[in-house]
């Protein structure tokens, strides 16, 4: 499973598990560690991931901060924690304080829902007083996971994130005031743009009469903008399936080295592919057809075979591989009956992913 995978898979379990959740302990162990542990670090092992980690504040000895994420031996991520209902905001102070007293580049604030970064863009070693990025895991981006992977061990690199942090920092600003124009346009930005268009003097009143204009147009702009990208992608897929239907009538008109793809087989296909596509993504679910058997795999990678079906003029077979690569065989009277054996295919799922289906 891939790293966007995981995430994505932890941020579905979150929500199922908040309600159970009254402590910031038990926001730590069911929500922070999964988090820690998806970035690739070893939550047993203090040399990796080294829980409240000491920072002594000046004459104030003791001072702890929950974790330390740990590089060469030095923290490299200072991650401060708080109960899965609290605000962040009137505690990034307390990071603020540990920061200027280690070694360490980063700062995360979160409760378990919000991921908020830190580091020293402003003045070195003293942390910047908002993060340079920062999401929610229950509402988190494609873009955002791209980011996020830069902090993963296996390629986690101080420079390289702290070259990109500034630019990702005065990105989300821009967006927060974008965000706020488009709800609500400053004096300033409607005279702006009011400049742009109309010649004359811009008074208070010009003013008044081009601002629910500006905002009726960013608005338009914004709508054109989702209709094109949904035009695009409604395109997109409209082409995939095409291109799809043309393979699926190319692979039964066309024997290869005397296989032939017959309809029930590539229907036996679909049939498991819709039962799966819960718990793995639809387009992970390939097939290769071979002369005794049609076999469904996942990732098109033969070492990772869900099941074959037996579909001759004999009898009929749904067959899945155990533990030990030997064939489990289950009668089927028609490609119809696969659907009562979606437990023996989810077996087979959760030892490839190595997950809880």
């Amino acid at each position: 499973m891939d790293f966007k995978d995981q995430i994505l898979q932890l941020a579905s379990r979150v929500e199922k598990l908040i309600p159970q959740l009254k402590t910031e302990e038990a926001t730590k162990n069911a929500l922070i560690m999964p988090f820690i542990q998806v970035l690739g670090y070893d939550v047993f092992n203090p040399f990796e991931v080294n829980p409240e980690f000491i920072a002594d504040i000046g004459i104030k000895k003791g001072e702890k901060v929950d974790y330390a994420i740990m590089k060469d031996r030095e923290p490299a991520i200072l991650i401060e924690c708080k109960h899965h209902l609290e605000d962040l905001d009137p505690h990034n102070s307390q990071l603020f304080r540990y920061f200027h007293t280690t070694k360490a580049k980063f700062g995360l604030l979160t409760n378990g829902l919000n991921y908020r970064f830190y580091t020293d863009l402003i003045e070195k070693n003293k942390m910047d007083a908002s993060p340079f990025f920062e999401f929610n895991i229950t509402e988190i981006k494609e873009t955002e996971i791209v980011e996020l992977k830069k902090f993963h061990k296996s390629y986690f690199d101080v420079e390289s994130i702290t070259n990109t942090a500034s630019e990702l920092k005065y990105l989300n600003e821009l967006k927060g005031l974008l965000n706020k124009e488009l709800i609500l346009p400053s004096e300033a930005f409607v005279t702006f743009l009011t400049k742009q268009v109309y010649s004359g003097v811009i008074t208070t009143k010009v003013r008044e009469q081009f601002t629910p204009i500006v905002k009726r147009s960013l608005n338009l702009l914004v709508s054109d903008a989702i209709s094109e990208r949904l035009k695009s992608a409604l395109n997109q897929e409209k082409q995939m399936e095409v291109a799809e239907a043309v393979k699926m009538e190319e692979a039964v008109a066309e024997p290869q080295n005397g296989i032939v793809t017959t309809e029930e087989e590539i229907e036996g296909f679909h049939i498991v592919k819709s039962m799966l596509r819960q718990h793995v993504g639809a387009n992970r679910i390939t097939y290769r057809d071979a002369l005794s058997y049609f076999a469904i795999l996942l990732d098109d990678n033969n070492r990772k075979t869900i099941c074959r079906l037996y579909l001759g003029t004999g009898r009929k077979y749904l067959v899945v591989l155990d533990e030990a690569k030997k064939e489990v065989r289950h009668e089927i009277q028609s490609v119809d009956e696969i659907y009562s054996h979606l437990d023996a295919l989810l077996t087979v799922i959760q030892r490839l992913e190595k997950v809880k289906v």
